[in-house]
């Protein structure tokens, strides 16, 4: 259980470089601003994947028929929370530019993608 967690911390940590280095190099050529640091965004991703991904482990190991449930749930608190944390800085603007709602999307997706080949992984294991 520990050995899976940390290859999957891991394996966060090198996506968040893989994804954040090009996209925060391709903004800062394009003289691209956001009204929100993309830095933050990542971060609260990864550290966010981590804790789901931790969850779903702790909950597949006790009661292994509830884990999807448990993922379902956590995910769904997640975006609650990143609407908590990000709603001065992101949702206080009347309206987001493409560049921004790309910055948003894409971290989204890369880290929701990586939790579910995880969690699939872990389910279809138990």
């Amino acid at each position: 259980m520990i050995k899976r967690i940390i290859k999957f911390i891991v394996a966060v940590i090198v996506l968040f470089i893989i994804s954040y280095v090009p996209h925060d190099y391709v903004l800062n050529s394009k003289d691209i601003y956001l009204s929100f640091s993309l830095f933050s965004v990542y971060l609260f991703h990864v550290i966010a994947a981590t804790i789901v991904y931790v969850i779903v482990e702790f909950i597949a190991d006790k009661m292994p028929n509830q884990a999807g449930y448990a993922y379902l749930a956590s995910v769904f608190l997640k975006m609650g929370f990143f609407v908590l944390v990000f709603q001065a800085t992101v949702f206080a603007n009347e309206q987001l530019t493409k560049p921004e709602r790309f910055s948003l999307v894409i971290p989204l997706f890369l880290f929701l993608i990586i939790e579910a080949i995880a969690i699939s992984k872990l389910l279809n294991s138990k």
